[in-house]
This record gives C-alpha cells, sequence and structure tokens, in this order.
C-alpha cells in the first residue's frame, strides 16, 4: 500500500553524494508534514556508527526515520590470506516500538518510495529496537549476503 508521500530531491542528491562522491557516511530522513520525505541530518565522512543511531533517535521515542549508511567492514573469502574492504549500502527503517501507531504506518507504506528512489541500496533493514540496530546485528546482516 502507498501512502502518497513523495520523496524531496534532496534526498536523492545527498544519496548520489555518499554513493558515488563518497562525501558523507550516512544520512537521516525524516516524513515531513506527511507529505515528502526529506534530509533531516547528514554524518561527516568519518563519522561513527554510534553517531548514526544518535541521529536516528534524535527526534525522540516516538519518531520513525530512515537512515541511509555507508558500511564498511573487512572480509577474508575463504582459502585466502588477506582480508579485503568492503563498503555497502544499506537502508534502515526505523521505527520503535513505543511510536504511534499511525506513524509506524505511515513510515512503513512509505518505505517503498524511498526504496523506488534510492537505487543501489544493498541491504534494507527494519529495526524496532537498539538490538536490532546495533552495529553487530547490521554487520551480521550484510556479511550475510558476500560469497564465504
Amino acid at each position: 500500500m502507498a501512502s502518497g508521500v513523495t520523496v524531496s530531491d534532496a534526498c536523492k542528491t545527498t544519496y548520489e553524494e555518499i554513493k558515488k562522491d563518497k562525501k558523507h557516511r550516512y544520512v537521516v530522513f525524516y516524513i515531513r508534514d506527511e507529505k515528502q520525505i526529506d534530509v533531516e541530518t547528514v554524518g561527516e565522512r568519518n563519522a561513527e556508527y554510534e553517531q548514526f543511531l544518535e541521529d536516528l533517535q534524535k527526534g525522540g521515542t516516538g519518531e520513525c526515520r530512515y537512515g541511509l549508511f555507508d558500511f564498511e567492514y573487512t572480509h577474508q573469502c575463504q582459502g585466502t590470506s588477506e582480508a579485503s574492504k568492503k563498503q555497502k549500502l544499506f537502508l534502515m527503517s526505523w521505527c520503535p516500538d513505543t511510536a504511534k501507531v499511525k506513524k509506524k504506518m505511515l513510515y512503513s507504506s512509505s518505505f517503498d518510495a524511498l526504496k523506488k528512489s534510492l537505487v543501489g541500496v544493498q541491504k534494507y533493514i527494519q529495526a524496532t529496537d537498539l538490538s536490532e540496530a546495533s552495529q553487530e546485528a547490521v554487520e551480521e546482516k550484510l556479511r550475510a549476503t558476500d560469497r564465504q
């Protein structure tokens, strides 16, 4: 079910700056006036994952957000001695259990519009609490897509 929420040009521009130019580490999106997904926060290229989680939750316990993060980790293929550095873009839908039902429904029904406009994201993650959004949980999900 589509919500009729549109994606602002700023979202697409910031996404390209992360994907192609590697200008930023992450971006946090929010739905403005229940009509348009817009950029709320942009993280510096040297920002840590903890900062991303803080910015995702900045709106408070009753607020949902979307977050895009350029995740880096090292991966070692079986049978090789050297590890390679990998980067994967993931898009997270952050809807804490404490958010109002109407807000959760708006964010979940608008997630597709954002997915369609940000082409090239490797993984989509839905998180309702910090255990699902933690760096360990996310890295596990991203590594699951690697070849062994």
